[in-house]
């Protein structure tokens, strides 16, 4: 067994400790390369069917080509697709920076999904490599009645061990990416050809690392214009993952605040 191997035997054990845990199940698609992993290893988890809905907060504001991914995918991956309208920006916490107030749309929106499905957990696509306050999390992720995210208060989880008993009412987060890399998700998307929005590849030197709102998310400069290049990219760059992200580049706590209050 290769290191992908282990990865996605591990991803897989998670999805179905989820479904066997947890009745009421769902799972996010934002529809970018992690979360398209995610469903591709559900897929396999499930012999070919992702037995729970794949959910989507939609803001309005996202690239034309994601629209287009998701119309198309959503239909060949047979998915139990279920799209909200995330509240209008007027109604989120106008202490937030700019872009984290945009951001945070989707954090009410989940909320308001939830509540509307009754649902027990979330599936979510993040890994500890991307951000310093994901690397706080954990694989089986406890909140609060409103999804709110103690990041002081988290279970231990070791050799591989989860927690998934909790209080009655505690709503969990689960993330079976949380132990990959960026890496490590474009050399499985290589190994086993997992389609993708094409911003991701770049034109005109420029490509999309990390893909959000077309209003708050920018480009980065890159001639990599395959899967293999991105590689090569990835293995030298210095540049962070979220550096398009204009949230990122706000207030030192946006982020933290995001998260703490629901956010992905």
């Amino acid at each position: 067994m290769n290191h992908l191997d282990a990865l996605e035997a591990q991803s897989v054990y998670i999805l179905r400790e989820a479904f066997n845990k947890f009745e009421r199940l769902g799972m996010l698609w934002s529809l970018g390369k992690d979360s398209n992993v995610m469903l591709w290893l559900a897929r396999k988890a499930f012999l070919g069917h992702v037995p729970f809905p794949a959910l989507f907060c939609d803001t309005g504001k996202k690239f034309p080509e994601m629209y287009a991914f998701q119309d198309r995918y959503s239909v060949e991956w047979k998915l139990n697709f279920i799209r909200r309208d995330c509240p209008p920006i007027e109604e989120i916490d106008p202490t937030l920076p700019p872009a984290a107030r945009s951001a945070a749309r989707k954090t009410e929106a989940l909320k308001r999904l939830i509540a509307e499905l009754d649902l027990q957990a979330v599936i979510a696509g993040i890994r500890r490599d991307e951000e310093a306050t994901r690397a706080k999390e954990r694989v089986f992720s406890p909140r609060g009645e409103n999804a709110e995210w103690d990041f002081r208060d988290q279970p231990p989880e070791f050799w591989d061990q989860f927690k998934t008993d909790f209080a009655p009412g505690t709503h969990l987060r689960i993330h079976p990416l949380l132990h990959w890399t960026e890496l490590d998700i474009w050399l499985y998307i290589q190994r086993e050809g997992i389609p993708l929005v094409p911003l991701y590849f770049a034109k005109n030197g420029k490509r999309y690392r990390s893909l959000g709102d077309m209003d708050i998310t920018n480009p980065i400069d890159s001639d990599a214009d395959t899967v293999e290049k991105i590689i090569a990219e990835l293995r030298t760059t210095r540049v962070a993952e979220r550096s398009g992200r204009a949230m990122d580049h706000e207030s030192e706590d946006a982020f933290e605040r995001l998260r703490s209050a629901g956010y992905m």
